[in-house]
C-alpha cells in the first residue's frame, strides 16, 4: 500500500479533495438530468407519438463517445468541469426519461381518475399523486444513471486534468506507480456503491409502503413454513387441544 495515498503535487488536490471533484462532476450532471426528465416525461404521458422520438433521441445521444462531446464543447466551455458535466446530463437522459415514463404509467388509472374527481389540477397531480408512486422506478433509474456517471467522468482526465479521481490513471503512467491506477479503480467502485446504498435507503424511506424486499419475504416464508418457533409453545398447545365437545 506504499504510494496508494501519496497524490503528486503537479494535481494540485488531496485525495479528498479528488473524490469532492468526482463527486460534484458526477453527481450534479445526474441531478440536473433528472429535473429535466420530469417535464419530459409528463409530456411523453400526456402526448403518447412523443415517447418513440424523444427515446430515439437521446439513445442516439448516448451512443456519441464523450471525446466527441469534448472536441465540440472545448471551443464554447474549454478545459473546465462543464465540458465534463454536460455528456454526462444528456447521457443520463437515456435512462431517467424511461424510468419517468414508466413510473407514471404504473399510477393506476383509479388513482387518476379519483384525484381528478377531487378537483386535483394535472402539476399538482402530477407532483403530490403521480410521482410518490413513481418513486420505486425513478429511484432504479436514478441509480444506473449515478453509476454509469461515477465511472465516466474519469474520461475527463484527458482533457486537462478535468478526471478527478480519473486523473489518477494518466498520473500512474506518467510516474510509473501502479498504486495510483488502484487508488482510482477502488476508489471509484468505492463511491458507486455508497451512492446505490444511499438510494436504496431514500427509495426505503420515502415508500414506507412497500411490500418487505425478497430476501425479507423469503426469510418470513420458510419461518412460516418452519412452524412456530420454541417460543410459540403455548401455542403449539392450545392448538393441539381437543375441541370442546358441544353439549
Amino acid at each position: 500500500m506504499n504510494g496508494f495515498f501519496d497524490i503528486p503535487s503537479d494535481l494540485q488536490s488531496s485525495y479528498f479533495g479528488l473524490i469532492s471533484t468526482h463527486l460534484q462532476e458526477a453527481l450534479i450532471p445526474v441531478l440536473v438530468g433528472f429535473l429535466l426528465s420530469l417535464p419530459i416525461g409528463l409530456l411523453c404521458v400526456r402526448v403518447r407519438w412523443l415517447y418513440p422520438p424523444v427515446l430515439w433521441t437521446t439513445t442516439v445521444i448516448y451512443a456519441i463517445p464523450s471525446l466527441a462531446f469534448f472536441v465540440v464543447l472545448i471551443d464554447y466551455t474549454g478545459l473546465s468541469k462543464l465540458t465534463v458535466m454536460i455528456p454526462l446530463c444528456l447521457y443520463s437522459l437515456v435512462v431517467l426519461v424511461p424510468s419517468v415514463v414508466d413510473g407514471i404509467r404504473s399510477v393506476p388509472e383509479e388513482t387518476n381518475a379519483a384525484a381528478q374527481a377531487m378537483g386535483i389540477g394535472l402539476v399538482r397531480r402530477y407532483l403530490q399523486v403521480q410521482l410518490p408512486i413513481a418513486v420505486p422506478a425513478i429511484i432504479a433509474g436514478l441509480r444506473v444513471a449515478a453509476a454509469s456517471s461515477i465511472s465516466l467522468v474519469s474520461v475527463g482526465a484527458l482533457i486537462g486534468n478535468q478526471g478527478a479521481l480519473g486523473n489518477l490513471l494518466t498520473t500512474a503512467l506518467l510516474y510509473q506507480r501502479p498504486a495510483l491506477a488502484l487508488n482510482s479503480v477502488v476508489t471509484t467502485a468505492v463511491l458507486a456503491v455508497l451512492v446505490d446504498a444511499l438510494l436504496v435507503l431514500a427509495r426505503r424511506l420515502l415508500t414506507p409502503w412497500q411490500p418487505p424486499s425478497d430476501s425479507k419475504a423469503r426469510r418470513t416464508a420458510l419461518r412460516t413454513a418452519a412452524g412456530p418457533s420454541v417460543g410459540d409453545t403455548s401455542t403449539t398447545a392450545g392448538a393441539a387441544r381437543a375441541p370442546e365437545r358441544v353439549s
